[in-house]
């Protein structure tokens, strides 16, 4: 995918991906530690997790096709275009766990017993996910904005 509307697409996608995944990575903590939370949301952020796994390598494919086309690569679109491709390790973590945690929602719903344990290891993982995930968004748009806005700000001082 290389423009939409004339635009590039990475500009567009990144957007949502920037937007969905941090929103994916909370709502699942919330779903965690929030039994009400999660009776009520597990399913929108099951769907939003998988979301953000389908645009994830949508958006580094298109950032490629955009780097191509940049001119020579600074170290600072070198540093964004490595961190970028590392989400999707996090996102296919998050749709992992998430899933995990509905299992044991849809368990628990049919009079199930989930034994603590279990539940407690689900919980961690899916923490983890989407810690790792959260971090790794920031991560990757700091590196973003400062490849493409580094020298104007920088020159304006």
């Amino acid at each position: 995918m290389s423009t939409i509307n004339g635009l590039p697409a990475h500009i567009l996608l990144n957007h949502f991906v920037v937007v969905l995944a941090p929103l994916t990575a909370v709502l699942a903590i919330l779903c965690v530690l929030w039994p009400a939370a999660r009776r009520r949301l597990i399913w929108l952020v099951l769907l939003l997790a998988m979301g953000t796994l389908v645009l994830t390598p949508l958006t580094t494919s298109s950032g490629a096709w955009l780097a191509a086309r940049v001119g020579p690569a600074s170290p600072a679109l070198m540093t964004h275009e490595r961190l970028g491709e590392t989400l999707i390790y996090m996102a296919a973590a998050l749709v992992a766990s998430v899933t995990l945690l509905t299992a044991v929602h849809i368990r628990q719903g049919r009079g199930g017993t989930v034994k603590f344990a279990l539940h407690s290891v689900v919980g961690v993982l899916v923490i983890a996910a989407a810690v790792a995930t959260l971090v790794q968004v920031y991560r990757i748009g700091d590196s973003g904005a400062r490849a493409a806005w580094g020298n104007v700000t920088s020159a304006a001082q």
